[in-house]
């Protein structure tokens, strides 16, 4: 009887809670559209936090971008703030009257930063060792990760976007590239396509022109689209709106290692190194002493984390996440072995406890991922318990400021200036933010925020997230006075 007395107190002042914090939203839900599905907590930063705000605070959402904190937070703890990813050529041969006699081992790291500038210095340095010729084949080193470069829930028809680039071993130049698109002059004209010739890709269309307001049926549902064929072929399709001036689009590269083997080759071209044996992608490391030739070093991972974090960088993230898991586990990274050494480091390092969190990638991109407010307020006030050392607040967009949050309409306002340090994320019908707002007296409060199921009906040319706008303005303006 008295268990049962136990269950039913502890019952009613949950129930209580929960009605009370909703009370204290109660202001700002009927902002949102209808559906919209909401989690919020909100706690002072100290050694024992007061709850200000928890609402469905244990409930699991898809946490998009701001999973960042996550990848960041570990890969502070078991990479260290100077970790660099470095490219290094090296060879099993020798160099014999100015000839490579022997192979050219180039490994690769996935250093999400690496550029064709810096592939160009490398052979600088090859050159300047008195090597003309290669005898000998070219071999790329992607032993660093193995398994699928993409990752589960990713959304297949984004594939193609470069925010959706997948980080592989084989990266230069983010692995991107710029399609022009000039409209017809008439109606129902062919646009016309262009790309650089810096891109090693082939790019055709059959892209129609359509009039700027069209109303025709066949029209409303002629969406550009394109299509990824065998060794960089791309392929447009679907219309464009008549306009006088070129539009530009910024797309993914979907073979990596031919991409990255064309530049070489380019560019052994233009240093005028001979070469005329294979190109050969090895995905098991290379075991016997290798001469090292040349080294390409990144920036320090704190570095690499301010723009993954300012600029909510997908392809730095997910770099990052998969060689927790090659460094962890001393192995090839893969998603899982990530989402496992994640885990573990953060328990033993920051007694953070994920459980069941879902950890399919580092970047957030995918829709499989699922996380509670709870679990990631764990990881916001180890950051702030330990800021001294991690320096990871500040390199969090800023409201007003800098990255994601310096024109977020919500916090335009001169009150919210560099008051608010977070995390932004977005996917499609969520919108959600994680991090800090600073007090006067240089203290702070933590806050989670998912939003999700969000479907708004814009009136005249409102922006889609108006109402996000109006609920995040009305709802952070009683903190930033506390």
């Amino acid at each position: 009887m008295r268990r049962v007395l136990i269950m039913l107190m502890m019952y009613f002042i949950a129930t209580y809670s929960f009605a009370d914090d909703k009370a204290k939203l109660a202001p700002y839900l009927p902002l949102l559209p209808k559906g919209t599905d909401i989690s919020i907590l909100v706690q002072s930063v100290e050694k024992n936090p007061t709850t200000i705000i928890a609402y469905q605070n244990h409930q699991f959402m898809q946490p998009a971008s701001v999973q960042k904190l996550i990848t960041a937070l570990t890969a502070q703890l078991s990479l260290g703030k100077d970790f660099r990813f470095i490219t290094r050529m090296q060879t099993d041969g020798k160099i014999i009257n100015r000839q490579l006699k022997g192979n050219l081992i180039i490994q690769m790291s996935g250093d999400p930063t690496f550029t064709r500038t810096q592939l160009d210095e490398m052979l600088t340095v090859l050159k300047l060792k008195g090597i003309d010729k290669i005898n000998g084949n070219i071999i790329i080193d992607t032993s660093i990760f193995k398994g699928h470069d993409k990752a589960s829930g990713w959304s297949w028809n984004n594939l193609t976007a470069s925010y959706n680039t997948a980080p592989s071993a084989i990266i230069i130049d983010q692995n991107y590239f710029y399609a022009g698109i000039l409209p017809g002059k008439k109606v129902g004209d062919k646009a016309t396509t262009s790309v650089s010739s810096l891109y090693p890709i082939k790019l055709t269309s059959d892209v129609r022109t359509i009039a700027k307001n069209s109303q025709a049926f066949e029209d409303k549902y002629c969406e550009l689209d394109i299509i990824s064929l065998e060794k960089n072929h791309y392929h447009l399709t679907g219309c464009i709106k008549q306009n006088k001036d070129k539009s530009y689009f910024k797309f993914a590269v979907m073979d990596n290692l031919d991409y990255f083997s064309r530049i070489l080759k380019s560019q052994l071209v233009t240093k005028k190194i001979q070469f005329t044996g294979k190109m050969i992608e090895t995905k098991k490391p290379i075991q016997k002493n290798l001469v090292p030739l040349a080294i390409n070093q990144s920036e320090p991972l704190s570095e690499l984390l301010t723009v993954m974090l300012k600029k909510s960088n997908n392809l730095i993230a997910d770099t990052i996440f998969r060689t927790i898991g090659a460094h962890y586990f001393k192995v090839p990274g893969t998603w899982k072995s990530a989402s496992d050494a994640t885990k573990a480091i953060l328990l033993s390092k920051a007694n953070i406890d994920l459980g069941n969190a879902v950890l399919n990638d580092g970047s957030g991109l995918s829709r499989l991922n699922l996380i509670d407010a709870d679990k990631l307020m764990s990881v916001l006030q180890f950051i702030a318990a330990n800021d001294e050392t991690l320096h990871l607040i500040e390199k969090l967009p800023i409201a007003g400021v800098d990255g994601t949050l310096q024109y977020r309409k919500s916090f335009t306002s001169s009150d919210f200036k560099s008051t608010i340090y977070a995390k932004t994320g977005y996917l499609e019908g969520n919108y959600n933010l994680a991090g800090f707002i600073k007090l006067k007296e240089n203290k702070y409060i933590a806050f989670v925020q998912f939003i999700t199921g969000y479907s708004y009906i814009k009136d005249n040319n409102e922006p889609n997230n108006t109402a996000i706008i109006n609920f995040e303005k009305a709802l952070y303006k009683n903190f930033i006075s506390r």
